[in-house]
């Protein structure tokens, strides 16, 4: 029997398989990547080397210690410490790779652009965002984690994820999409853009500090609409842990943080649950379908545990993961109802004895 998300292979040449190769261990780095960016935020860690690109003016952590032990020193539970330093700069190494690898993804879609058929602009598209990816990468440990930068890069990191997600579903085959699904593209696109908005939010939510402000559910400490301080909550241009007259964030701002992250999740879910029931059954979306409606789930789960058992953090990890992994599904399928018109696929006889 077929199987319903691949088409039948063709040959390739050398060059194509190894741009093929290229591509997805690239794509799987940037998702790797991503999920280790929400353990560094996480673990505090975005400052375990207070300056840029090297570690008090070090390649490694281990060129650094003296100015990191006294940083220990003076504050042992502080943005700098031994392990902090290592995390971030595995971090920035990691970046590094990344983007070594999209200059080679980017000559070689170049180079090849006649034999693979297809446009290298993508490709080069990919490569000027993770060149923007990694000066916001450099602001935000310059800027000292300003919530605005901070949120920035993690739209950033998503934007990187989709790019490589497009250029990856194009290398992928799957059963040919039929012509008339094209109907589902604006919603597809509507719901990439709602899926983005939702994941500013929660970057929102996280580099404020806000995930514990409600620790109820479906209320908001107790009630449907807490006191809240919308105003002061999503003030953009201001430091960390401070509203814009400079006092320390109120309760409030963090609880408005919170509130809308929450209530607009729910607007996420319903829709792009109807966008995976609606694709489900047709030729050629049925995967990224299926994972789009398990994710939304696993969401969901992640989202509720990390109220109720107060923000562990493997479970946080997990959340920022299952919003990448959203927009991976989300993009796949926008891809490939930008494929091929259709074409009938073929249909095996089933012979008996």
């Amino acid at each position: 029997m077929q199987n319903e998300e691949r088409a039948p292979s063709t040959a390739i040449s050398p060059s194509r398989r190894r741009y093929r190769r290229l591509v997805f261990l690239t794509w799987f780095l940037t998702l790797d990547l991503i999920m280790f960016g929400a353990f560094v935020r996480l673990t505090d860690s975005g400052l375990g080397c207070p300056d840029w690109p090297g570690c008090y003016g070090s390649v490694t952590p281990i060129g650094a210690m003296d100015e990191i032990r006294q940083a220990e020193q003076v504050m042992p539970d502080g943005p700098v410490t031994v392990p902090k330093a290592w995390i971030e700069m595995v971090h920035r190494y990691v970046g590094a790779l990344l983007g070594l690898l999209i200059i080679g993804i980017s000559w070689m879609a170049w180079r090849w652009r006649k034999e693979f058929q297809h446009s290298p602009t993508l490709a080069w598209v990919t490569l000027v965002a993770v060149c923007i990816q990694g000066a916001f990468g450099a602001w935000t440990v310059t800027m000292k984690l300003m919530p605005m930068i901070v949120t920035a890069h993690l739209l950033g990191g998503m934007t990187l994820l989709g790019l490589m997600t497009w250029l990856a579903a194009r290398e992928k085959t799957h059963l040919p999409v039929p012509e008339s699904s094209h109907v589902l593209r604006p919603f597809a696109i509507f719901g990439l853009l709602l899926l983005f908005v939702q994941i500013a939010l929660g970057g929102w939510v996280s580099t404020n500090y806000a995930a514990l402000a409600c620790m109820d559910f479906p209320t908001c400490q107790g009630s449907w609409f807490p006191p809240m301080d919308f105003a002061n909550g999503f003030s953009i241009v201001r430091g960390l842990g401070e509203m814009k007259s400079g006092e320390m964030i109120s309760q409030q701002a963090l609880t408005a943080i919170h509130w809308v992250h929450r209530n607009v999740a729910f607007v996420v879910f319903a829709f792009m649950g109807w966008l995976a029931w609606r694709s489900v059954s047709i030729p050629g979306l049925a995967g990224p379908a299926k994972l789009i409606g398990a994710l939304l789930i696993a969401q969901l789960l992640t989202g509720l545990t990390t109220i109720f058992f107060q923000w562990p953090l493997l479970i946080a990890v997990l959340h920022n993961g299952g919003a990448a992994g959203l927009v991976l599904a989300t993009v796949t399928l926008l891809a490939r109802l930008y494929s091929v018109s259709y074409r009938p696929a073929p249909v095996q006889s089933v012979q008996f004895a």
